[in-house]
């Protein structure tokens, strides 16, 4: 027996990730995103220019295609994110009409020690508003992520956190005064945070160690260095999200872990997923677009939610069996093979009318009941020798046990009675 490849899954039972994919399609039409997508393979390069080359993601857990030939420059890899395709397909479409709303689905690859909520292979569901610089824009999609969670999943298990990281001179100046901070605090930082220090300093935030994360909590602040714009649009997104009554918390360490953003950045936050907390997450990336090939810049906003911890989410708060299906199920027994052709000409007249039933034709009667009460059948259709000579079929209720004779003809008409009851 070949096993699967560590740090992914199958999917055996799609109805709560399905569920999930067309809940934010409904979501997305109502704020007038389209659907795009894009390939899964891209050049590496793609990646090195938009993450930035001491990203982890870029540094560590690229899944890279080796060419078969020798002088081929250009390296290619599975994308480990959605956002830097998807504003390149802008760029290569010579896309016109802005803000672009679009939204996309589908795997994305990272090398990384697979734990729970967390695969090599993994899904996200992306959406990026692509140039507008309008704050109003940040608060919009706030808006409709909480309302897609709270109203639309019924999920109350969360918290929206946001942090704002100012422009880049805001941030340039930000950087001098904490290196400032972490040389102070010598070689009371793990080893990770010492070279992140020094090679891409904001990232010593995302540190997982609970000693570090204490000694940033007397960190210097961003949001307390911005410049009177972005202090501005600051304090403007807060009221805002207050008006709109969207709660928050103001993380101040929050910067999330790719070089592109700037401004606005946030996260949705599970309070049951342990560790691997975050299930959607996102900000803008003003300058992203140009430093990807456009004549100009076209300042942006996005996010990603991954699909696997928000069905984590889900189940936690509405049990394992939330998003199952909850139609009724028909299920016809064909009695003999002589029964077969007429079993299958009646399900297809069923079909024709969209609704849905399943055919057992092999095994004993008493086998085939017990395989249709698995399947979860509300009603068994039973066609024997005397049912095909009557043209009539006996219809169970496998609930009440009570069964009764109706005719071929009439069967349609029975079963969307049984549906309206």
């Amino acid at each position: 027996m070949i096993p699967r490849i560590k740090g992914t899954q199958d999917f055996l039972d799609l109805n709560l990730f399905n569920f999930l994919v067309d809940a934010f399609k409904n979501q997305a039409h109502l704020y007038s995103f389209s659907e795009v997508k894009t390939p899964i393979i891209e050049h590496l390069s793609l990646f090195q220019r938009s993450l930035g080359q001491e990203t982890e993601v870029v540094s560590k857990e690229m899944f890279v295609i080796e060419s078969r030939h020798e002088n081929d420059d250009e390296r290619m890899c599975l994308r480990p994110e959605m956002t830097a395709p998807i504003v390149r397909a802008f760029n290569d479409g010579s896309v016109q009409t802005t803000p672009w709303r679009v939204f996309s689905w589908g795997p994305c690859f990272r090398y990384e020690r697979p734990q729970k909520g967390r695969y090599r292979q993994f899904h996200q569901i992306t959406m990026e508003i692509i140039g507008s610089d309008a704050v109003a824009e940040d608060i919009q999609l706030l808006t409709m992520l909480h309302d897609f969670f709270r109203t639309y999943l019924h999920l109350n298990a969360f918290e929206l956190h946001i942090n704002y990281l100012g422009c880049s001179d805001d941030r340039a100046a930000y950087v001098g005064m904490l290196k400032v901070f972490l040389d102070g605090l010598g070689e009371a930082l793990c080893s990770q945070c010492i070279v992140r220090k020094e090679r891409n300093i904001l990232r010593v935030f995302d540190c997982k160690n609970s000693g570090c994360q204490a000694l940033y909590q007397d960190a210097p602040r961003l949001t307390d260095m911005l410049c009177e714009c972005c202090s501005a649009e600051w304090t403007r997104l807060q009221n805002t999200l207050t008006v709109l009554h969207i709660p928050y918390v103001h993380r101040t360490t929050l910067v999330r872990g790719l070089d592109y953003y700037n401004k606005t950045v946030f996260e949705f936050v599970g309070k049951n997923l342990g560790s691997q907390d975050a299930f959607c997450g996102g900000g803008r990336y003003n300058q992203l677009v140009k430093q990807l090939g456009a004549r100009q810049d076209y300042p942006s906003i996005g996010a990603a939610i991954g699909i696997e911890r928000l069905m984590l989410v889900m189940q936690a708060e509405h049990g394992e069996n939330v998003g199952k299906a909850d139609s009724l199920v028909y299920v016809i027994i064909s009695m003999s093979l002589a029964q077969h052709a007429d079993a299958l000409k009646i399900a297809h007249n069923v079909r024709l009318h969209d609704i849905s039933i399943d055919v057992l034709f092999e095994g004993s009667v008493k086998s085939m009941f017990r395989k249709a009460d698995k399947l979860g059948a509300d009603l068994v259709i039973v066609l024997g020798e005397d049912e095909q000579k009557e043209g009539v079929v006996v219809v169970k209720d496998m609930a009440s046990h009570t069964e009764e004779k109706v005719k071929q003809s009439d069967l349609v008409h029975y079963l969307e009675e049984f549906e309206h009851e």
